[in-house]
């Protein structure tokens, strides 16, 4: 895991080569073992990276990686976890490796395939090749988004720069720290930007499953290589078969998670999704897992992960996180959050993964992916017949206004024009909509963020079995009877967990736990409740501007929870929250007053 970022340029005129050095320096978090520089002749192509290093720690895995067949240069981020048996495949058609890295397995891969490498991969990746031959870099990100890639395009198409993170563009000349409204707008009702959005203007996202061709600075091509598939018709598929495909490719994803030259642990919640991972996991090695406790609230799952942890023979930690720790450490968390998105467990998950490395943990692998993938969200039972009623605008209003933490309505056509192509491409098939919108939108956008963001700010690796591309392939296809009824939910992963003894009864039928930390330290804690207060509030923050005063007045001094329908907002408590987490943003990231 490590961080990458360069650029492409059309000349290289007016940029100071000292820059990409600039660059690779914020960016240190994310790789503090290592660093390397590539430009070319005339300095119109740049590569940078920083480098964690967690397989073949030795400096053969040094980048950036110069092929010396080829003369192509690669700046990874990520893990390719099928590396070993592609470097066998790669090595039969005569390529001959100087290292055990997976850089270098993925380097050969694109000297022999070009940029049809991306299908041969099964990892999380983001990576920037540059290739002499064609005079062009070659951007890619992996199918589910699981490693973020940015993009800024230069002012009268100068060049674009792309970078791991938003903070290394702050490096180069010309950039401007001015927000996007219409991400601004997205982020105040979802709580993040929608597809390729960003909330800097003129900073965008390479969109997951997709790569790029730069070429003279500016891109030339774009290619999206990997879409989700339709789900097979109702009642298609035999249970048995499709859970014991479920456990044979969760079973060897999961081995392959493990493989590291440094210390893995797995993170445990105690409910079903972590719990089946950890169960995986422990019937191949030993395993460490971690479970988050926190005082001064209700949320507590740590029974839960001791019960699951004794069943699998787990050597369990218990870490504890205070109100005070979070308000202690939310300013300097939110300039690792640059593209900023409103996750509750955005700084408590930092936390974490910053005990789990003081505890000599370099790699965590989390249970982030199967709600979206396979239903474990209230909304997917919308879906089900009778849930929602009325032509198809109707139904998808009803829909918004589960997402729509403001309930302003600004976002409400961008909303269902991204569902109605969903439902136009799969036969009006709300089970679809909904889970494309959940693992194309806010899983990358969002969650998947978090866990990014948050590992890397402490140097620690973070990764997700559930989006490896062939457990998502696999659960793209189940149908919405295979996973859910008004019953139950993840309807597969409770069988698959039942049928091969993975976990305790208890585990394999708990309802999922969804009560946030800081949802119920804003009501509950009076020390955080009243840093928040007092953030939200100040004279000088987003609040005014935005015309939210009253609002925030009444939650804090008057203790409403929101407005009935239909007025404008009906969530207090996730409003005042994205407004604590812009206004601390903003001191850090905008240079002028807050509503300029």
């Amino acid at each position: 895991m490590c961080g990458i970022s360069g650029w492409s340029l059309k000349t290289s005129v007016g940029i100071n080569p000292d820059i990409l050095a600039g660059m690779n320096a914020t960016l240190r978090h994310r790789g503090p073992d290592d660093s390397g520089f590539f430009q070319n002749a005339n300095g119109t192509a740049a590569l940078s990276h920083n480098r964690l290093s967690i397989i073949d720690l030795s400096q053969l895995g040094h980048q950036p990686m110069t092929s010396s067949q080829s003369g192509n240069v690669l700046a990874f981020n990520g893990e390719i976890y099928n590396f070993r048996p592609l470097r066998r495949q790669l090595q039969g058609l005569g390529h001959v490796f100087t290292s055990n890295s997976d850089s270098e397995v993925l380097l050969k891969s694109f000297d022999e395939w070009g940029m049809d490498c991306v299908h041969h991969l099964k990892g999380m990746f983001a990576f920037a090749i540059w290739c002499p031959r064609e005079e062009s870099l070659f951007l890619a990100r992996d199918p589910m988004g699981m490693k973020p890639l940015y993009l800024w395009t230069m002012s009268d198409q100068k060049g674009v720069a792309f970078a791991s993170e938003v903070k290394a563009f702050l490096q180069l000349p010309g950039f401007k720290r001015e927000v996007d409204r219409k991400s601004l707008v997205q982020y105040l009702e979802f709580g993040f930007s929608c597809e390729a959005n960003t909330i800097f203007e003129n900073v965008t996202k390479v969109p997951p499953g997709s790569w790029m061709q730069l070429r003279n600075g500016r891109v030339e091509q774009s290619t999206r290589y990997f879409r989700p598939g339709i789900p097979e018709r109702h009642g298609s598929v035999e249970r048995k078969q499709a859970v014991d495909q479920l456990h044979q490719t969760l079973d060897q994803v999961v081995s392959e998670h493990l493989n590291a030259d440094v210390p893995v642990g797995v993170l445990l919640s105690g409910g079903l999704d972590s719990s089946l991972i950890a169960a995986i996991a422990a019937r191949h090695s030993k395993i460490q897992t971690f479970t988050m406790g926190f005082s001064e609230s209700s949320v507590d799952e740590r029974p839960f992960a001791r019960k699951v942890s004794s069943f699998i023979g787990s050597d369990h930690h218990e870490l504890e996180i205070s109100p005070q720790e979070i308000t202690q450490n939310l300013e300097e968390n939110v300039r690792y959050f640059d593209d900023i998105f409103a996750d509750w467990g955005m700084v408590s998950t930092r936390l974490l993964y910053q005990k789990c490395r003081q505890q000599g943990i370099k790699v965590v692998i989390v249970g982030e992916g199967a709600d979206e993938l396979f239903g474990g969200y209230g909304v997917f039972k919308k879906s089900l017949e009778g849930e929602l009623t009325g032509p198809r605008l109707w139904r998808l209003f009803q829909l918004y206004r589960l997402y729509a933490g403001r309930r302003y309505g600004d976002c409400f056509f961008e909303f269902s024009r991204l569902m109605r192509g969903y439902l136009d491409e799969s036969g009006d098939d709300y089970f679809h909509a909904i889970r494309m919108f959940e693992s194309t939108n806010q899983l990358p956008n969002s969650y998947v963020m978090k866990v990014d963001k948050a590992s890397m700010a402490v140097s620690v690796e973070a990764r997700v079995p559930y989006l490896d591309p062939r457990v998502a392939e696999l659960a793209y296809r189940l149908p919405r009877d295979a996973l859910i009824s008004h019953g139950s939910d993840k309807i597969l992963l409770r069988q698959m967990a039942a049928r091969y003894r993975l976990l305790p009864d208890e585990i394999i039928n708990r309802e999922k736990f969804g009560a946030p930390l800081a949802i119920s330290w804003m009501d509950d804690s009076p020390g955080f409740r009243s840093y928040a207060r007092e953030s939200i509030l100040s004279r000088d923050g987003w609040t005014d501007t935005l015309g939210l005063r009253r609002a925030m007045e009444d939650y804090f001094d008057k203790k409403k929870t929101g407005y009935a329908f239909p007025r404008s907002i009906s969530l207090f408590r996730n409003l005042a929250w994205r407004l604590l987490l812009l206004n601390l943003w903003s001191k850090h990231y905008l240079s002028a007053a807050y509503g300029n």
